[in-house]
């Protein structure tokens, strides 16, 4: 999805371009966090995992969820999660086990072979955090800025899906 559309009268032109400027960077930054992953495991050699399932599986960590639970937190869309998920299963990474108390739902954890690739990502991210910080193009207080500023965004996106529509 590419952010373009004409600047409405009734929002100040300067805020209405830098609001889209910023859609547009979130929404680069994340494809480039997975083209970043994806070159990680190329130069490894792991081709059989995607980008995104890695990201899944480093976002699980050491947590037992259903993919219920990594929806209701916002890391993934519906089908998607579920596809991975079951890929991750097939491909040995994930271990799956129906609830005891529901049985339509599904509980997965990381496998020995999901944690090899969690921890892959874990030592990407914090090569990364350290390259940030060493060079200076990220400062802690910069940093929490930034997340203090997209937590805000985060909160008055959620507000709309839940009150306006």
């Amino acid at each position: 999805m590419s952010i373009h559309s004409p600047i409405s009268g009734h929002v100040e032109t300067g805020f209405m371009s830098q609001y889209l400027e910023a859609l547009s960077m979130v929404e680069r930054l994340h494809r480039l966090l997975l083209d970043v992953i994806k070159d990680e495991f190329e130069r490894l050699g792991v081709l059989e995992i995607n980008a995104v399932q890695a990201l899944l599986l480093f976002n699980i960590g050491d947590n037992e969820v259903t993919a219920g639970e990594l929806k209701s937190r916002g890391y993934y869309q519906g089908s998607n999660v579920s596809y991975n998920l079951k890929k991750l299963v097939d491909m040995g990474y994930m271990h799956h086990q129906r609830s005891e108390i529901d049985r339509r739902s599904v509980r997965v954890r990381l496998t020995d072979r999901g944690c090899e690739i969690r921890d892959v990502v874990a030592d990407l991210f914090e090569r990364h955090a350290k390259g940030l910080e060493d060079r200076k193009v990220l400062s802690l207080d910069g940093i929490e800025e930034i997340n203090s500023s997209l937590k805000r965004v985060e909160r008055y996106w959620t507000d709309q899906i839940r009150y306006i529509y």
